[in-house]
């Protein structure tokens, strides 16, 4: 390559490096902007006290562990108390993650090309998993307690919608993945388009499936619980309760935070390693394979 070949091809770098930069600077003060014009709002919308608040952020954390400390002979029983609701809380995440996962399977090989039972409805089942990704949780819960009442019913389909749309999506990226050389052979024999999925399909990319699944139910546990502060029942309701009452019985949130905490944790370390054993496991079956 010539010297002046060289020269040109550094030219053209050093621009695009300038240009990058010049890109990176215009973003990082528009979004230094808009957080100081969001604090200016939130400041006049609060008359003046957003800023006078950041004084007593730690407020509540210190009278909770206090009350909570002063009264460390009650917790024990506080948390067998609100063991129910936790057990509720879970059931919650469970039944709308299961659910989540069959319509989410169900939708992605309706919109995945060479599996869809309708190729031409490709973009429309599409379309239906972005909307429901879209909404979140609580603004459907909100709209199903006014027509059904508060419980867990509400939080849980609200959870199961918006999880079909998220488990769609990726499982339809799995899909993608498959070999089709099954789902010909199944077609030859004249297998229905159900035997196709379930046979040829699903024994590859059931690992990838549960292990989505299982991560999505980490995260279902935690959208239960904060659906409960609207009326959805489950722990979440248990610890507006408790904080509504204020002063005397924060012991009683202190304990919820301790079962919230050590439920999201196990779950979190127990999905993890089985998660961590599905994708190692199924990768050294390739290999050997």
């Amino acid at each position: 390559m010539s010297g002046g070949r060289v020269a040109a091809v550094r030219d053209d770098y050093m621009e695009l490096t300038r240009r990058k930069r010049l890109y990176s600077g215009i973003l990082l003060a528009v979004f230094v902007a808009l957080m100081v014009s969001g604090f200016m709002v939130a400041d006049a919308r609060n008359a003046g006290g957003f800023w006078d608040g950041w004084t007593n952020v730690l407020d509540f954390p210190r009278v909770v562990v206090a009350e909570a400390a002063e009264k460390a002979g009650e917790l024990p029983g506080h948390l067998i108390a609100f063991f129910p609701a936790l057990i509720e809380t879970i059931n919650i995440a469970a039944v709308s993650t299961l659910f989540g996962v069959l319509g989410g399977a169900l939708l992605s090989m309706l919109s995945t090309r060479g599996l869809a039972r309708w190729p031409r409805l490709i973009p429309l089942f599409r379309r239906m998993m972005d909307v429901m990704r879209a909404i979140p949780e609580i603004v459907i819960a909100l709209v199903l307690i006014f027509v059904l009442g508060g419980g867990p019913v509400p939080a849980m389909i609200a959870i199961a919608f918006h999880t079909v749309g998220a488990l769609g999506k990726l499982f339809s990226e799995v899909n993608e993945n498959a070999s089709l050389k099954p789902v010909e052979g199944l077609a030859s024999v004249g297998a229905t388009w159900t035997q196709r999925m379930v046979l040829g399909v699903m024994p590859q990319v059931a690992p990838n499936y549960l292990s989505y699944a299982l991560l999505r139910f980490e995260i279902n546990i935690r959208a239960s619980a904060i659906l409960g502060f609207v009326g959805a029942g489950g722990i979440g309701y248990e610890l507006k309760n408790a904080m509504s009452w204020g002063q005397g019985q924060y012991d009683e949130s202190a304990a919820i935070f301790l079962l919230l905490f050590a439920t999201i944790v196990t779950f979190d370390q127990v999905s993890s390693l089985a998660r961590d054993r599905l994708t190692h496991g199924r990768k050294s079956e390739m290999l050997h394979q």
